[in-house]
């Protein structure tokens, strides 16, 4: 029997590499509006988030960003995405967040918007994804158990 080198591949020999096609990321395009879209979760708390070119707004269920989330922390938390992609006063971003409370709004805030920001340009993934804004935090509120106080903590015991 004999093998014909160009038709096999014994073990040891290295296989010539053949150009593989470029996969380049194309951005999304804009809705009928010119919005990218992102949805984030956190909790029980569900933030749709548009975004569009523009002078910085920054509109919370039709509030301004300050007056709805009050608390500073949780201000830093939802403009890190665009910190992090020098993205601050750039664009328009609109806010529709329900459920939950203020800082699982907050962080379903950073994810639907950091999301939306990889929609506009997959250029900012990579800058995204070093900063941990675009994985889902699927922590969970534990569910009570029968013949427990709450999820964990037990009834008191009383030995005598």
């Amino acid at each position: 029997m004999t093998e014909n080198q160009g038709d096999t591949l014994s073990i040891g020999q290295q296989q010539q590499d053949t150009p593989q096609p470029s996969i380049e990321a194309k951005p999304a395009e804009p809705d009928v509006g010119g919005f990218w879209w992102g949805t984030g979760r956190r909790k029980s708390s569900i933030a749709r988030v548009r975004i569009k070119p523009g002078g910085g707004k920054l509109i919370i269920n039709n509030k301004e960003f300050s007056d709805y989330f009050m608390l500073s922390h949780h201000q830093n938390d939802v403009v890190a995405p665009l910190k992090a992609v020098q993205g601050e006063g750039k664009f328009d971003i609109f806010v529709n967040v329900k459920g939950g409370g203020v800082t699982g709004q907050a962080g379903a805030t950073v994810l639907g918007l950091a999301r939306a920001l990889k929609n506009y340009d997959p250029n900012y993934i990579a800058a995204l994804r070093d900063g941990g804004y675009l994985t889902r935090d699927s922590r969970m509120v534990e569910r009570k158990k029968p013949g427990r106080r709450k999820a964990r903590r037990s009834f008191q015991f009383s030995k005598r």
